[in-house]
């Protein structure tokens, strides 16, 4: 039986449940989701001492607050923003204390877009096909927060030294987004000029941009054929071109399937960066091999 431990004070522009997704059933239609930017959801387990299967919060770049309904150990990691406790400074990327009956608010990012609230224990919701991720576009998991919602915990780890982070909690997003691509393995449906359009062409984040995709403004790359494909499998970072020609890179809830050419496939070690990155964003594309940018 589950017990509340925290009310939905504030849901912010767009809050979900993610954990490590649910791999392994694109062939029922069902996308891997998870979190976006999954370095920062593992760092904030690590630090209260969580498996890093456990579900914490991802917020949109408004946050989100909840007041606890018994004493709760939390932290935030992710996009860098103000958090307070009953409107006190707390701290970011370091676990804090929240006395039952206060506030923790995590306040809008200063950087970058999604943050992660983690809790001792994880978040308790219930899990469909072995995952209590959030899916937006299959509407498995959880719904998004909404204000007055209220949340269970797990059970908490048991007493010990949470793991140091490997890492500095925070790297800022890049000025300038480059993205390690792979052509294929529809690059024969663009011309050689429309393969040079795609890495010399300079993109920028678009606000119609979400969990589903990294959707591009910029220059559309020149086809060497028209019509349409017959539906197939999609994967994690797939650049797919859709007639108007703007580019949109799949992120964790993409679709299992598609019929638009797609023209490459982004490397998943940038995934996390994408994650992070504004509307605005320049974007480049650069043949696989490189450094990603920002992780």
């Amino acid at each position: 039986m589950r017990t509340e431990a925290l009310r939905v004070v504030r849901a912010g522009a767009l809050t979900t449940v993610q954990d490590l997704g649910r791999a392994g059933h694109a062939h029922l239609g069902v996308p891997r989701s998870g979190a976006l930017d999954e370095a920062a959801h593992r760092l904030a387990n690590r630090l209260l001492g969580n498996p890093e299967t456990a579900a914490t919060l991802e917020t949109t770049l408004t946050g989100c607050a909840v007041r606890a309904l018994r004493p709760v150990l939390a932290v935030v990691t992710g996009a860098p923003c103000r958090v307070t406790v009953d409107g006190r400074p707390a701290a970011w990327g370091q676990p804090v204390r929240v006395p039952a009956g206060a506030v923790l608010d995590v306040g809008a990012a200063t950087h970058g877009v999604r943050s992660y609230l983690g809790f001792a224990g994880g978040v308790d919701a219930e899990e469909v096909l072995g995952s209590r991720a959030t899916d937006l576009l299959s509407g498995l998991g959880p719904d998004p927060l909404r204000d007055g919602d209220t949340l269970a915990l797990g059970a908490v780890p048991a007493a010990g030294s949470p793991a140091a982070p490997d890492a500095a909690p925070w790297v800022a997003p890049p000025r300038e987004l480059v993205l390690p691509v792979t052509f294929g393995p529809r690059d024969d449906w663009f011309t050689p000029e429309g393969l040079r359009t795609l890495l010399t062409g300079t993109y920028r984040v678009s606000a119609a941009s979400n969990r589903i995709g990294l959707r591009l403004e910029g220059p559309a790359p020149a086809r060497a054929r028209e019509g349409e494909l017959a539906s197939e499998g999609m994967v994690l970072g797939a650049v797919q071109v859709p007639p108007e020609g703007r580019p949109v890179v799949f992120l964790s809830d993409h679709p299992t399937t598609g019929g638009y050419p797609v023209i490459g496939v982004v490397h998943p070690a940038a995934l996390g960066a994408m994650a992070q990155a504004r509307p605005g964003t320049p974007v480049r594309f650069t043949p696989a091999g490189a450094v990603p940018a920002g992780r």
